[in-house]
């Protein structure tokens, strides 16, 4: 499994391995998921609370999103389509 920096960073994928933006990790990784939705990574955000499995955290996304793009989402919207996020198991990453 992926560690945190590394799914909430993940830009595709390149048959089994994760694509990781390394700038990114290194700048925003050890942000909290309310953090990152403040900062405006929305995408980072709404990975960081699916890697948690906290509807608590995922609420708070919505809330974040919702405020700044002027939106009414729900924590039971599709949101994986919104951003584009699926969790996929895979074990090792590269990071560029």
């Amino acid at each position: 499994m992926l560690s945190r920096e590394d799914f909430i960073f993940t830009i595709g994928y390149d048959g089994p391995m994760a694509v990781v933006d390394g700038q990114a990790k290194k700048k925003y990784g050890r942000l909290s998921t309310a953090a990152l939705a403040e900062q405006g990574l929305f995408r980072a955000a709404y990975s960081s609370a699916l890697y948690a499995r906290d509807k608590s955290e995922l609420e708070t996304v919505v809330a974040l999103y919702n405020k700044a793009a002027g939106t009414s989402y729900t924590a039971e919207s599709p949101l994986a389509r919104l951003f584009g996020v699926f969790p996929v198991e895979v074990k090792r990453a590269i990071v560029l």
